[in-house]
């Protein structure tokens, strides 16, 4: 660092770590921080693929959703007091939306979580995270894979006598599904005209 540079004002977390209410009140925190084990997780930036593939699974929810519950790209959710991540994609009961200023949601009213893998959040997505949305009950989650430029979704839902999910199908180019709701998804729509040109 040369001399005479600041070094950037890193936020000191509190002893026993930050709580979920904090997200809300740390001021200049990145846009999109999560709270993972009490701990801030910022965010980096995304690549085209993760891009694309948001967007395809969130078009494709928001046309097969129907209108008890909405589809929201990137919100909070509220796990427990030391855990508040933000999924990709999260669908939401209808009911529990209040208004344009809220920031978070309850787990108990989540249907469906969606994680797009980024290799800086691999072992988040695979591990961390899953373990923590089936500790909440939430009871859908998806995982969406790059396989070399194509989306693989990978569906899991929780089984209620082990608490835990389990995987109900691997979908490659396109994805039938019948919970949390009809869905049928072109997964090749990631692709560009130089993509299917080459």
């Amino acid at each position: 660092m040369a001399v005479g540079t600041l070094a950037p004002a890193w936020p000191v977390p509190p002893e026993g770590g930050w709580q979920a209410d904090d997200l809300d009140s740390l001021p200049d925190l990145p846009e999109h921080t999560q709270l993972i084990d009490a701990s801030l997780v910022f965010p980096c930036p995304q690549s085209v693929f993760h891009t694309r593939a948001l967007g395809l699974i969130g078009r494709g929810l928001t046309s097969s959703a129907p209108a008890e519950v909405e589809m929201i790209q990137r919100f909070t959710i509220d796990l427990d007091a030391q855990n508040r991540p933000e999924p990709d994609v999260v669908v939401i009961r209808q009911a529990a939306l209040e208004g344009f200023e809220q920031t978070r949601v309850a787990a108990a009213d989540v249907v469906l979580v969606v994680e797009v893998v980024s290799p800086d959040s691999a072992s988040r997505d695979r591990e961390t995270k899953p373990m923590k949305y089936a500790r909440a009950k939430i009871p859908h989650f998806w995982r969406v894979e790059n396989e070399r430029g194509r989306a693989v979704v990978h569906a899991f839902e929780l089984e209620p006598t082990t608490g835990t999910y389990t995987s109900v199908g691997i979908f490659r180019d396109r994805m039938k599904a019948e919970a949390p709701f009809p869905v049928d998804l072109d997964l090749t729509g990631i692709k560009t005209r130089r993509d299917t040109a080459e």
